[in-house]
């Protein structure tokens, strides 16, 4: 126990916990979750208890689900426009206010889809903007060596926060309705945005107020790169976007349609719950681990182990004997996403110039959720046909060769922590993945950094890396969880 108090007093005598404005954030995550899990199983109770069904749920679903992804863009532009901190606080507001009303509705009986669907697109666009600008404020919070350690403890409260919110919301909506379940995510908004307001970004943090330097002329030095120019030279984003693509390609129908259809087979509800459970418990594991490691001197191949150990995993999880041999492969699975997930995200923040990081987000964002629809209708028609099984090895494949394929270009397994984009730029290597040839001229003249004026690798401490600096995150690399609906 003394031992444990002296680990705690240490904790928040240096590191992120030192912060006020990190702790701050993470009491607002934890609220924020939870009120999400209490909405996500108060609003298909509420609209199934009521006459519109399967097609009315679906129905407000889409409604809530096509505004998110159109407005991810958006919300990447005005982050960095107005600042991130601003942006996720607008958003907020505006989802306390129409969660609140859905409450008051669900008061007086079930809503009807004239009532539902307005709400669910401003919740929707409101998600979609939120989305990206999550991912701008930690760095505005923290210092670079300190960002892997923030996103995994960060991570590993929205993921306590998924183990507490779907039983508080189960037990809320059992004795008292959905209504009480929908304010209580009401007021975790409200919660969230009062934690917003009383943040103040670190001094010398540029993320929180308009950057001059985003739309600066080409050929400014100083200013930094423009968007447009990231684009088209950084060559680290172009194998990232890849990797996500293909990896949530491969993913989310494996998870969200073989995996029920899998346990529906021969685990029963239990046994898919089982896994479900699992799935949150090795996210979890994997953000511990993330969070008491080193911070990897090369990224890249820790990210192709954790992908390898993913792929076998994945695979496996249908041939590995039963319930029990299947919720081993799924931890083990979820533990390694985990971890990736925050190195993929700690390396973007670092690696991206801060003006630009909502932006680059939303694309990422972008190639995490766009490829949600497809991947489910795919594996929807790929299991009814072949089974549940072949899905498994053909994604956990994918996954493991993605993240290789990304190995053999230079500018991804050359990344070093803590190196930004001046130093990565170089000339484009082979290309494997038909990118554009233009990408990541050599960067010469003024703009090359002297070698000696590059920063020196520091030993940086425990990392940990991902899954959302965001008061309200339910999204990942690789979402190892089913996706919330608030």
């Amino acid at each position: 126990m003394a031992a444990a108090a002296g680990r705690l007093r240490t904790a928040f005598a240096g590191g992120p916990l030192s912060v006020r404005d990190f702790r701050l954030l993470l009491s607002g995550q934890i609220a924020s979750t939870i009120g999400d899990y209490c909405y996500a199983v108060a609003l298909p109770w509420l609209i199934l208890s009521g006459d519109g069904g399967t097609v009315l749920l679906g129905t407000v679903l889409a409604c809530y689900g096509i505004p998110r992804v159109v407005t991810i863009p958006l919300g990447g532009v005005v982050a960095d426009r107005f600042g991130g901190r601003r942006v996720m606080l607008a958003a907020d507001a505006a989802r306390a206010v129409a969660v609140g009303i859905l409450a008051v509705l669900a008061l007086a009986g079930t809503p009807t889809l004239a009532q539902l669907a307005p709400i669910a697109v401003v919740l929707g666009a409101s998600s979609g903007i939120f989305i990206p600008a999550s991912y701008t404020v930690l760095p505005t919070l923290l210092e670079k060596d300190d960002l892997g350690r923030g996103n995994a403890v960060s991570t590993m409260v929205n993921q306590v926060g998924g183990l507490l919110g779907p039983t508080a919301g189960g037990a809320l909506v059992a004795f008292f309705g959905a209504w009480p379940a929908l304010a209580v995510d009401a007021a975790s908004f409200v919660v969230s945005a009062v934690v917003l307001f009383r943040m103040r970004p670190r001094p010398d943090a540029v993320s929180d107020s308009p950057p001059a330097q985003a739309d600066a002329a080409p050929g400014n030095v100083a200013a930094g790169p423009t968007f447009g120019e990231l684009l088209r030279k950084g060559r680290l984003l172009h194998v990232v976007l890849v990797i996500a693509l293909i990896c949530n390609l491969a993913y989310n129908g494996t998870i969200e349609v073989a995996l029920p259809e899998l346990a529906h087979q021969g685990m029963g509800a239990a046994g898919y719950g089982v896994l479900l459970t699992c799935l949150s418990l090795g996210g979890l594991t994997g953000s511990l681990v993330a969070a008491r490691v080193r911070t990897a001197r090369s990224p890249a191949y820790l990210f192709a182990v954790l992908a390898v150990l993913m792929g076998a995993a994945l695979a496996a999880t249908p041939f590995a004997g039963g319930l029990v041999g299947a919720a081993v492969s799924v931890c083990l699975y979820a533990a390694a996403s985990g971890w990736q997930n925050i190195v993929a995200v700690t390396m973007l923040q670092v690696w991206t110039p801060p003006a630009l990081i909502g932006r680059v987000m939303s694309l990422v964002m972008l190639a995490v959720m766009g490829t949600f629809p497809i991947s489910v209708a795919v594996a929807g028609f790929g299991v009814r046909h072949l089974g549940a099984a072949p899905f498994f090895p053909v994604a956990g494949g994918a996954i493991a060769l993605a993240v290789l394929g990304g190995l053999t270009q230079k500018t991804f397994r050359g990344y070093r922590s803590g190196d930004d984009y001046a130093q990565t730029a170089q000339p484009a290597p082979a290309d494997p993945f038909g990118l554009s040839a233009s990408a990541a001229p050599a960067a010469t003249g003024p703009e090359a950094p002297a070698p000696e004026d590059q920063p020196h690798e520091q030993p940086l401490q425990r990392t940990r890396l991902l899954g959302g600096p965001a008061v309200r995150s339910t999204h990942q690399w690789h979402d190892t969880s089913q996706e919330s609906q608030g």
